[in-house]
């Protein structure tokens, strides 16, 4: 187990070992405990009653953060013909076809989302093992392969982010900064629990969402009350 901190330590004492706060006790915590001096992300952890190894159990989708990320994403656009015009209008980072195509072919993938169009997938796809490994694949579940490029580019720059579970059953999201109000956090992490409740595989039975926390970048983490968020 890592040594934490002194000063990690100080702040971790003003977070109660084995109570859940509610939603707007837990954001507010969250700013008191961050220990950066940049303005660092509040992310959600949530762990799931789910067998991750199981296809059929996967959770994955998109959520409108009403307040934002508070971090400029990056959006590449790979499409053909007039869709190009399309995303430069909706002011895309990246714009291109075969030439993006073979740029992350070599490695660069300093971008935050990638949308594609249809038709170009076929070759998007040669790109699986790289954008695949770094979560960035585009994916019609996701809304980021679509011939709407104008909309998918002006929606993720306002706030939509994509969740999915990991190895271990685990959700894991930013949902802003430190610097945030603590009722836009407070909004932000409501509009990603109600969304992956909603998710919820109908294989699973029984309770769904195991634990909620949240946390500042290098701050303790805050176990969150969802009783009545999900009533």
């Amino acid at each position: 187990m890592a040594k934490r901190g002194k000063k990690y330590l100080e702040k971790a004492k003003l977070v109660e070992t084995g109570k859940k706060y509610s939603p707007e006790e837990a954001v507010s915590l969250v700013k008191q405990t961050s220990i950066t001096k940049f303005d660092g992300t509040v992310d959600l952890a949530i762990k799931l009653e789910i067998d991750p190894k199981r296809s059929d159990q996967q959770v994955r989708g998109t959520v409108n953060l009403p307040q934002g990320t508070g971090k400029k994403i990056k959006v590449v656009v790979i499409a053909k013909g007039e869709k190009i015009k399309e995303a430069e209008a909706a002011e895309a980072d990246f714009v291109g076809s075969e030439d993006i195509i073979e740029k992350i072919s070599k490695g660069w993938t300093d971008f935050d989302v990638a949308i594609a169009t249809p038709d170009i997938m076929g070759a998007v796809g040669r790109l699986g093992k790289i954008l695949g490994q770094k979560g960035l694949m585009p994916n019609p579940k996701t809304g980021t392969v679509t011939f709407d490029v104008g909309k998918a580019v002006s929606e993720f720059k306002a706030g939509k982010i994509e969740y999915k579970t990991d190895k271990t059953g685990v959700v894991h999201v930013p949902i802003g900064k430190v610097s945030f109000g603590a009722d836009k956090l407070d909004a932000n992490l409501k509009a990603v629990l109600e969304a992956v409740n909603k998710s919820k595989p109908s294989s699973v039975k029984g309770s769904f969402l195991k634990s909620v926390a949240v946390s500042a970048t290098m701050g303790p983490a805050v176990h969150v009350d969802t009783s009545k968020i999900l009533a």
